[in-house]
């Protein structure tokens, strides 16, 4: 048996306290606890405790210290459960500990997958460009279930979807540069597939937003693009060879038939 001979409080967390022994002559210091678990133990000066005890007491203080960290890696967002369990995880806290500790959050409801899934689809749907694959996958890493995610989405319903993608399209015309309507629109939709949208809602967008094409714009960016590729092809093919080349490269780019014909005509020399 050993005797606690002084219980003092640490200068850096109020919360814990430093537990001073006797064994034999002389005093040493044994442990340092937290303050629920000085309580619960019922540990004060005169105590008189066995080495398994002050196993026990140590156990119950790691396992306070388990709770403490995660609660500490709640206080800056919320988490899902799988969140916390791969934090811990990494802290290497023991399993028991980090199973307790998910427990008692979950019990307390500061741990709640469910909440955590709706509340992370609504602030994404609302501050970022990611549709429901995106958003799917992204819940997938943080270990939240599928019937769970697939319920939260719900609350991203494809009318709002619809009106994202207009809102954002709508802003996109004036970067369309020297490139033809037809690349531009891929272009944009591949973004939009990237970004974890159906390809059906990116499609209804596009024909909402829809604008006639301009041929101003669209014979400025032939002109660009044409004379682009004109000089890189020159130097490798000539005549009929380099006609072919520069239409077959144009039309890649989305250009129609007559915009080319018409830059051949009044820009290619035999």
């Amino acid at each position: 048996m050993v005797k606690i001979t002084k219980i003092t409080v640490q200068k850096r967390n109020l919360e814990r306290y430093n537990i001073f022994l006797a064994r034999g002559e002389g005093e040493e210091y044994g442990f340092s606890v937290d303050q629920d678990v000085l309580i619960k133990c019922g540990l004060k000066k005169g105590l008189e405790i066995n080495e398994d005890e002050i196993k026990a007491i140590i156990e119950e203080d790691d396992k306070k210290k388990t709770y403490h960290l995660a609660l500490h890696f709640l206080s800056y967002r919320m988490r899902s459960i799988g969140e916390v369990k791969s934090y811990l995880t990494k802290k290497e806290r023991q399993q028991s500990h980090i199973d307790f500790t998910v427990e008692k959050l979950i019990e307390q409801r500061f741990l709640d997958d469910k909440a955590f899934a709706e509340a992370y689809v609504k602030t994404k749907k609302n501050t970022t460009l990611k549709g429901p694959k995106k958003i799917k996958q992204e819940l997938k890493d943080k270990e939240v279930s599928e019937i769970i995610i697939d319920h939260a989405l719900l609350i991203y319903s494809e009318h709002e979807q619809l009106l994202r993608l207009e809102k954002w399209l709508d802003k996109q015309w004036s970067r369309k540069g020297k490139q033809s309507l037809v690349a531009y629109q891929q272009k944009l939709v591949q973004r939009l597939l990237s970004k974890g949208f159906n390809y059906e809602i990116i499609d209804q967008a596009l024909k909402k937003v829809a604008i006639e094409e301009n041929l101003e714009e669209e014979w400025e960016a032939v002109l660009y693009q044409g004379m682009k590729i004109k000089l890189k092809q020159e130097k490798k093919f000539k005549g009929w060879d380099l006609k072919q080349r520069i239409k077959q490269n144009l039309y890649s780019k989305g250009f129609s038939a007559s915009l080319i014909d018409k830059f051949i005509e009044g820009n290619y020399e035999e």
